[in-house]
């Protein structure tokens, strides 16, 4: 399932430092309309999220290798995929997306034991490699792996429900983990991100907070002028050193 269609090598490296990144996830597109999303939306984004969800660790049946497949096949843009998937099938689900085309891959750090395997195994595949952390999840978590990632993402609702207000401990969890990366050493090489509760009112405190990046639903899909909410996104001040 692989394909010739994928970005340039050292492309996380090569995504921008001085402004916020525009991640957007494919489960807000149309998704019977998959194609026609992508192609009013590619040239807006910094890279497409894709959740995967197994109905058992989050509530929900999200993508599949084969649409990845496909998906791979409409864009250059890099792959995030979000594996909220349980334990026992992480290692299968990280050889079948990378081989679908994932660029980076991110796992649950409450996947426990198998974290470890899990991360060797993205990287050997070629794919960078993150950890995410549900809502409920202490920020350092994240200590034992973080000479290991490229990418932190915090949830900031529930997992695997569209919709929520953001949690109130959403932007103190980010400073956190900014610190935490920070006395390790690897606040240069990890890009922190923010995923649920994204709205225009709290995309600014998210990143005041220390987020990179913010996983966009329908403030990007739903938003029929894509050049102006980019724009605005991309001239967020960045967060006052702590």
């Amino acid at each position: 399932m692989t394909s010739p269609n994928k970005p340039a090598a050292g492309w996380l490296d090569a995504l921008p430092r001085d402004r916020m990144l525009g991640e957007y996830s494919l489960w807000s597109a149309d998704l019977a309309n998959l194609e026609r999303d992508i192609r009013r939306t590619e040239p807006h984004t910094d890279l497409y999220h894709i959740d995967v969800a197994d109905g058992r660790f989050a509530p929900s049946f999200l993508f599949f290798p084969d649409q990845v497949a496909r998906i791979r096949a409409l864009t250059a843009k890099p792959l995030h995929l979000h594996l909220m998937v349980e334990a026992d099938i992480v290692l299968a689900q990280i050889q079948q997306f990378a081989e679908a085309g994932a660029d980076l891959i991110t796992v649950h750090a409450e996947n426990g034991p198998v974290v470890d395997e899990a991360l060797h195994l993205i990287r050997d595949l070629g794919c960078a490699a993150g950890l995410v952390l549900r809502v409920e999840t202490p920020v350092e978590a994240i200590q034992p792996w973080l000479d290991r990632i490229s990418f932190v993402t915090l949830l900031g609702t529930a997992i695997g429900v569209k919709g929520q207000g953001l949690s109130e401990t959403a932007c103190p969890r980010l400073q956190e983990a900014r610190r935490l990366m920070r006395a390790a050493g690897r606040e240069a090489a990890i890009r922190l991100a923010a995923d649920g509760g994204i709205r225009d009112t709290t995309v600014p405190k998210l990143r005041a907070a220390g987020a990179e990046t913010v996983v966009m639903g329908s403030l990007a899909f739903g938003d029929p002028d894509l050049a102006k909410r980019i724009g605005w996104l991309h001239g967020l001040p960045a967060p006052q050193a702590a």
